[in-house]
């Protein structure tokens, strides 16, 4: 009798799956909504990227259209201009993560230094707000700012007696505008996550810092930034798999179709579309898309790569 009841009282043991998902269950309810929407809006699609192999036609569908293997992908790597494409997608999406990273850490803590709460959620919601303007509304903003005929920084220049350069014919400065509208826009959002980081840091070693005689930059310098570097290596992750991904709102709105500046604008979001625009070719559109979460997949293993060399406890995986 005895052995009969052992053998139908099961209890899962300590160290078994079943045993860590009872008790972690109210984490894992927390965490689906979040699985569901990579399962449905990541993982199911991933059958499409078929289409970059294929020549699309609406009566064959993704799988009954003829395959033709890599031609897709000729006309991007035989264009001649896939190098200067790279290059700028590349160097404009290192300058977003590097001097964004920069800014928003430098804002973040700046706001954990101001005592008064409120000032504190009033700035970090006006912050905020550009994060949610459209692509559309940067570009007339920016457009509205710096034309060269009616624009507010321009007639405010001339009434001081100076000249104000003739940004949208200049693609060397061009450039710098680009950066600075996107460094408006994201700055809030980045600048809510340093600072909830920020937050979690135990408050004790703050404390014995000030007991000890440290003033407010010693704190800094060796409490603050030391435990934001992990928060900086993952965000830094998460943005390399990106990195040949440009924002494309964001340029289009900003440049249009001013060829004058697509030595230095151009990414290759921005030619695709210009390729395609009058003949919607949907396979070539997704073997542009398939070649830039390639390569940012292989980005993201080898920066993993390195940091797991270097410190395991901040790679992730």
């Amino acid at each position: 009798m005895k052995a009969s009841r052992a053998a139908y009282d099961y209890r899962p043991s300590q160290h078994g799956f079943l045993y860590r998902l009872n008790q972690n269950k109210v984490l894992l309810l927390m965490c689906v909504p979040a699985i569901l929407f990579f399962l449905f809006f990541s993982y199911v699609p991933m059958p499409g990227a078929y289409v970059a192999f294929t020549n699309f036609n609406y009566n064959g569908g993704i799988f009954g259209s003829p395959f033709v293997g890599l031609q897709n992908f000729e006309f991007l790597f035989t264009s001649g201009q896939l190098a200067q494409l790279l290059r700028n997608t590349v160097l404009y999406n290192l300058a977003f993560i590097i001097l964004g990273n920069i800014l928003q850490m430098f804002i973040a803590i700046l706001l954990n230094e101001v005592m008064c709460k409120k000032f504190v959620k009033v700035t970090q919601s006006l912050m905020f707000l550009p994060y949610f303007i459209s692509a559309v509304l940067v570009g007339l903003l920016v457009y509205n700012m710096i034309n060269a005929d009616y624009g507010f920084l321009t007639n405010l220049v001339k009434s001081m007696g100076g000249e104000m350069p003739k940004l949208y014919s200049d693609p060397n400065t061009f450039p710098i505008v680009i950066v600075i509208a996107k460094l408006w826009q994201s700055t809030g959002y980045g600048t809510v996550v340093y600072f909830a980081a920020i937050c979690g840091i135990d408050a004790s070693m703050m404390e014995a810092a000030k007991v000890d005689g440290a003033n407010g930059f010693q704190r800094i310098r060796y409490i603050t930034l030391p435990c934001l570097k992990g928060t900086v290596i993952i965000l830094f992750l998460f943005a390399i798999g990106g990195i040949v991904k440009g924002d494309f709102g964001l340029f289009y709105n900003l440049v249009g179709t001013n060829s004058v500046l697509y030595s230095t604008t151009d990414i290759i979001e921005t030619y695709v579309y210009r390729c395609m625009m009058n003949t919607f070719n949907f396979s070539q559109g997704s073997a542009v898309g398939l070649f830039q979460s390639v390569f940012g997949f292989a980005l993201v293993m080898v920066a993993n790569y390195v940091v797991k060399k270097l410190d395991p406890d901040y790679s992730l995986f």
